[in-house]
Order: C-alpha cells, then sequence, then structure tokens
C-alpha cells in the first residue's frame, strides 16, 4: 500500500512562544519515528514555497492500510496536529504494470517486491485519470503507445518513474511519482510526453505536486 498526504499548517502555530513550538515540534518527531511500523516506509518532503496549499508530504509505504491509520491515530494525539490540515491525500498500491509483461525483472524493472523509493532529492507527485476511451483501446494498441512513452522516457536516464495504482480505492486511476536529481530534466521530460499519442488518453494529470526530500526535523524548522 501507497500513501501521500499532505500537511498544511496552521499560521496561528508560528504566534505561539517558541519554547511551546520546540515542544510540539520534538513530540511529532518522537511520534513520527516510534509509529513507523515494522515494514513501512516514510519519506519526508518539502514543499514550502512551492505551493501555496500545502507545506509538507509524507510519502509512505506498507503492507498494509492499517498501518497508515495507526500512525495517523498517533500523529493526531499530538500538539502540533491540532494545528496540521490534510488539503490533499492519495492512496495507491504496487502492481506489475500490464504493459511490463515479459520484461526480465532483471533489467531493473521494480515490481511489488522491488520498490525502492527516496533515492533523489526532487519528487513531482501527480494523480492520473485516464479517459474511459483509454480503456476501450484494443490491448496490442494501448500497448505500443505506451512503448512510445517509453522509448521517450529512456532518454531521460536521470528521472525515475514510480507508478502506483488506485482503481477503486481513490478518486484517480493511477498515483505518478517521479523522483530526480534535476528539475529540468523532467520539466524536458513532461514537454515531451506531452506530444505522445497517449496524452490525448489524460482525462487529468493535476494537482501536480513539487517536492522536496529532507529530514522530518528539517521540515518542521522551515515552518516554525
Amino acid at each position: 500500500m501507497v500513501n501521500f498526504t499532505f500537511f498544511k499548517l496552521d499560521p496561528a502555530f508560528r504566534r505561539l512562544p517558541q519554547a511551546d513550538k520546540d515542544q510540539a515540534r520534538d513530540q511529532y518527531l518522537k511520534t513520527l519515528e516510534a509509529s513507523t511500523g515494522l515494514g513501512m516506509i516514510c519519506l519526508s518532503y518539502s514543499t514550502m514555497g512551492l505551493r501555496g496549499d500545502v507545506d509538507f508530504l509524507l510519502w509512505r509505504i506498507a503492507p498494509s492500510m492499517d498501518d497508515f491509520q495507526t500512525q495517523t491515530r498517533a500523529l493526531n494525539k499530538t500538539t502540533l496536529a491540532g494545528y496540521l490540515s490534510t488539503p490533499f491525500t492519495l492512496l495507491s498500491m504496487t502492481k506489475r504494470s500490464i504493459y511490463m509483461e515479459g520484461v526480465d525483472p532483471f533489467l531493473g524493472v521494480e515490481d511489488r517486491s522491488h520498490f525502492i523509493p527516496g533515492k533523489r532529492k526532487y519528487l513531482f507527485v501527480y494523480p492520473l485519470v485516464r479517459t474511459r476511451d483509454w480503456y476501450l483501446l484494443p490491448m496490442l494498441q494501448r500497448q505500443e503507445i505506451i512503448d512510445g512513452e517509453t522509448r521517450i522516457s529512456q532518454l531521460f536516464s536521470g528521472v525515475k518513474l514510480n507508478t502506483t495504482f488506485s482503481f477503486g480505492l481513490d478518486d484517480q486511476d493511477c498515483v505518478v511519482a517521479h523522483e530526480t536529481d534535476e528539475p529540468k530534466d523532467f520539466l524536458d521530460l513532461t514537454m515531451e510526453l506531452r506530444k505522445t499519442e497517449s496524452s490525448k488518453y489524460t482525462h487529468s494529470d493535476t494537482p501536480t505536486f513539487t517536492c522536496v526530500q529532507a529530514p522530518m526535523k528539517d521540515v518542521l524548522d522551515q515552518l516554525f
């Protein structure tokens, strides 16, 4: 299971005495560490100054969605949580793409058992909804279209694609997360993908979140 939860800080928190803010920060950090259970990956990213509606992201991967609820329950008991809202949250699952059948897994293609996020500084996340016409296309035609996208993506080897699936779990079909150390590479890749036939079958791919990976302590120190 994969979860992207975006948080927004109430400005009223910044007006608290510094000692109270420090205490709330330390409590939140300790709770986050203690509640990150066995088998869970929890990565933190700052979006401060990059979007007006969110301040930071927790990207969580766990064996069960119960793990997300257990951790959220613990965090909700902290003082800082009383000043945080969650404008966006995206739920999905890892699943081997049907368009990758027959690909040798030793060529570096990740599947449910090979999902290793967080190796690059920048993360670009968006929910993807395809048109219904896309799913009515013959499988062979869809495969050819995806192969065209893949050929373009291979020209930008510094951008790593993580696609997870949300059918029936959330509003979107997929959650697309690109990781890179060079934002310009992702911009150029996106421009090229706009020219593909696949883009005709995109119903929506917003909002797009630009995120910068940082330890949670640094993320919170930026906020207040």
